[in-house]
């Protein structure tokens, strides 16, 4: 009998995403409710019961309260919002993260999938603290590009509004420059930070895509790039989702090679590691916002999570 998968929240972007990338499976029953119970507390509440692992694409709030429901003790979850990401009794959805995560994520019976920001930040910093390069009391600033879906339809719709003044903006948009962004928790938990990074995203004009950078100054390094680019690689070797570049002193960056967009319609993650004349080192992530950034780390998740291939039905 195949697994029977319910999507609950299927009309939101991850959700969406994740309905589409399982649409040609066949070793999997792909549930979701149609739009006249999809809200329906008792349709819901049925449906997660027949499920053997809910995929749930809902709003923090919601998440917490369907994951309280008595019905889901008899159900694997793995929760796609921020809710559950640094809660006690969840594992963190990251196979990539250390040794023995994604032997975690497979016996689990609730995971959290990572954010998109903090899926780039942490591949790229959390090897580095590991080895010795950065000290964990490091003061760690990332700047961050993504494309507007990652904010979701309400973001969707206004930046593709022509009356909103946002199509073709000619450059990128700050945003939560007022506020600690919802992260952060995460990204210092499992990167091993003794204090909070200074986080600055961004939202560009394209709709998906995503450019993580980590500036390291000197002063900060254990050693010099070459040593850091050996740690990412030795972390990542094997990975089928994780491709790091190769490292040349003095590499030429043109306009295009760092595009947010490489990586667009897959699961795959690029890390970067450029040196600079002065000692300093720049970090770059680039992923899919919504692949290797949500939905396709969702269904990474899902596939150990059911004792599965873990590229199955993933694009690297």
């Amino acid at each position: 009998m195949r697994p029977r998968i319910l999507i609950d929240g299927h009309v939101g972007t991850t959700g969406l995403r994740i309905r589409d990338w399982l649409a040609d499976r066949k070793d999997l029953e792909v549930v979701t409710l149609r739009e006249a119970l999809r809200k329906d507390e008792g349709a819901r509440r049925a449906a997660l019961c027949e499920a053997d692992v809910a995929v749930l694409c809902l709003p923090d709030e919601a998440a917490r309260e369907l994951a309280s429901w008595p019905e889901a003790a008899q159900t694997r979850l793995l929760d796609a919002s921020t809710a559950h990401r640094v809660a006690d009794g969840w594992t963190y959805g990251l196979p990539e993260l250390v040794e023995g995560q994604r032997a975690a994520i497979r016996s689990a019976a609730r995971v959290s999938n990572p954010g998109c920001y903090p899926t780039g930040f942490l591949l790229l910093l959390r090897p580095l603290v590991d080895a010795g390069l950065v000290s964990r009391e490091a003061p760690i600033t990332c700047h961050a590009l993504s494309g507007y879906s990652g904010g979701g339809n309400a973001m969707i719709a206004k930046w593709e509004d022509p009356a909103g003044g946002l199509v073709g903006l000619p450059f990128e948009a700050p945003y939560a420059l007022d506020r600690v962004h919802k992260h952060v928790p995460e990204m210092q938990h499992f990167a091993r930070l003794a204090r909070a990074p200074y986080f600055e995203p961004a939202v560009g004009p394209f709709r998906c895509g995503m450019r993580v950078q980590i500036p390291l100054h000197a002063e900060l390094v254990a050693r010099d790039a070459k040593a850091i680019w050996e740690a990412l690689a030795d972390r990542h070797d094997g990975e089928p989702f994780v491709r790091v570049a190769p490292f040349a002193e003095g590499a030429a960056v043109h306009e295009r090679s760092l595009d947010p967009q490489a990586c667009n319609d897959t699961n795959r993650i690029d890390l970067h590691v450029l040196p600079h004349p002065s000692g300093h080192v720049l970090l770059v992530a680039i992923l899919d916002n919504l692949g290797k950034g949500a939905a396709g780390a969702a269904i990474q998740n899902l596939n150990a999570m059911l004792g599965l291939p873990e590229t199955a039905g993933l694009a690297a």
